[in-house]
């Protein structure tokens, strides 16, 4: 009996044992499935990252944009006349430049890039590339070069049209500026530091960008930011899009050593386009005006005048007889949009303004005590009509000019000015008295070196608003004596 009791006794552990070792055993394969289960998940979620990404989109290709721009891009370069200061007792010099100075005139050679915007020859570039230029010369890719000439120019937005004769030229496609978005890749195309043909890419970092670089009481800047790498040869450049469409002219850096130092500025087309068509057009842009001084609203200025908004530009003045006041606005009010674009800075609004002629009918929407309001502006030119602004015709003047012989800079110690070299009888300058051969030094107290100088300061002084328009000439003969004249250009 024992020995039977201890068989059943062994039979019964041994049964334990086997039913332990399975249900560990199963319980074994559950945890390594749960486990197995785990690590799979964990490794089929990249796997279905990876796929999700591969059906995006392809890594974008700058290949066709730089092919359909490169050749639309040229080389200008010019030949520029400057002094060198030396000091000295010189009592001519120091009469009509208020410093004594014995000034050398030296010739400087410049470089910049432009675009071609025709198949005829126009060429779109900065205007500090060719101002004071002797002479322009411009480099297609295929490298042959042509002699430019100056159609007009634009001060207040830095840009310039050229003229080269030639035909079957490849143009830049116009793109819309206005489309353009934050983060969007860019081209830019130019030749910096004379190396032509050069293509740098990088993202559109802002827009309606203001960074006060031009010096004209009607400049507008409302540039395109950029982090394409632009150094100094790529101004009058093409910025073009993945499409290789121009949607703006390179035109500055921000820097402190004058090479690239992380954002560059371009004219965007919005106003290049505009520019373009009134210098093919009348030689001159018309520029339209509201008649009114504006600011941008801050924090600080908003809670100083209790203003509702920060968006908007704020009219700090209006001036008398302008088209803004003609239309109700006053002093006080925030522009907040034209013509149903919405306006954020002084910036913006220049920008919109830019693209209208005098005589263009517009709607401008703005507060008033919070309220929202619009009115129909007819915008005017500077003297305050809708007439059309012509480029000076010299003609007005009655007399012809030549640069200063070399002969008359060294006697005189002079860098620039303009020589007299015939008269009309009945001519505005021989109706003031002058004679042959004098030396125009200064009109409107500007330096004058150049007929263009001279044009420039004739326009500006017909284009004012002033009711008496005149020209104040300082200058000297040959024998030295000075003499200065006033012309009236009312009649």
């Amino acid at each position: 009996m024992k020995l039977e009791n201890l068989h059943r006794t062994l039979l019964l552990i041994l049964g334990v044992v086997m039913v332990s070792g399975a249900t560990a055993w199963v319980t074994s394969k559950v945890i390594q499935q749960e486990e197995n289960a785990y690590v799979l998940e964990e490794t089929v979620m990249p796997v279905q990252f990876i796929s999700n990404s591969s059906q995006s989109s392809a890594p974008t290709d700058f290949t066709s944009a730089a092919e359909h721009t490169i050749n639309t891009v040229v080389h200008v370069k010019t030949k520029i006349l400057t002094s060198a200061q030396q000091y000295g007792n010189n009592q001519f010099f120091e009469y009509f430049f208020g410093r004594p100075s014995q000034p050398r005139s030296q010739e400087q050679m410049g470089s910049g890039s432009g675009v071609i915007i025709s198949p005829d020859g126009y060429i779109v570039t900065n205007n500090h590339v060719i101002s004071g230029a002797t002479s322009i010369e411009i480099t297609l890719n295929d490298k042959r070069s042509f002699e430019a000439s100056v159609i007009g120019t634009d001060p207040t937005t830095d840009l310039a049209l050229l003229k080269i004769d030639a035909n079957g030229l490849q143009p830049i496609t116009f793109g819309n500026s206005d489309e353009l978005m934050i983060g969007e890749w860019v081209l830019a195309v130019g030749n910096p530091f004379n190396l032509t043909s050069t293509v740098t890419a990088g993202i559109v970092s802002a827009k309606a960008r203001n960074i006060n670089i031009l010096n004209n009481d009607m400049k507008i800047e409302s540039f395109i930011q950029t982090d394409a790498a632009v150094n100094p040869g790529n101004s009058g450049g093409a910025l073009v899009n993945t499409r290789g469409e121009l949607v703006g002219i390179n035109t500055a850096i921000a820097s402190q050593t004058g090479s690239y130092a992380g954002y560059a500025f371009a004219v965007p087309t919005s106003i290049v386009a505009k520019v373009v068509s009134d210098l093919k057009e009348f030689g001159v842009v018309q520029r339209a005006i509201l008649g009114i001084q504006i600011r941008d609203i801050d924090a600080n200025f908003a809670k100083e005048n209790n203003l509702p908004t920060l968006a908007g530009a704020y009219v700090a003045e209006i001036m008398e007889n302008s088209s803004a006041g003609k239309a109700g606005l006053k002093k006080g009010d925030i522009i907040t949009t034209i013509n149903n674009v919405k306006i954020n800075s002084v910036s913006q609004l220049q920008e919109q303004v830019g693209r209208y002629r005098p005589g263009d009918k517009i709607q401008v929407g703005y507060l008033r005590n919070g309220k929202e309001m619009t009115a129909t502006v007819e915008l005017t030119n500077r003297a305050g009509n809708t007439d059309v602004v012509k480029a000076v015709d010299m003609g007005l003047l009655g007399a012809s000019f030549e640069p200063l012989s070399n002969e008359l800079k060294a006697k005189f110690r002079l860098a620039r000015g303009l020589q007299v070299t015939s008269l009309e009888k009945n001519g505005k300058l021989a109706k003031a008295g002058i004679q042959k051969g004098f030396l125009i030094l200064k009109v409107n107290n500007t330096t004058i070196g150049t007929e263009e100088d001279l044009s420039k300061v004739v326009e500006k002084a017909l284009n004012s608003s002033d009711t008496d328009k005149a020209l104040f000439i300082s200058g000297a003969y040959p024998n030295g004596q000075i003499a200065h004249y006033a012309i009236d250009l009312n009649n």
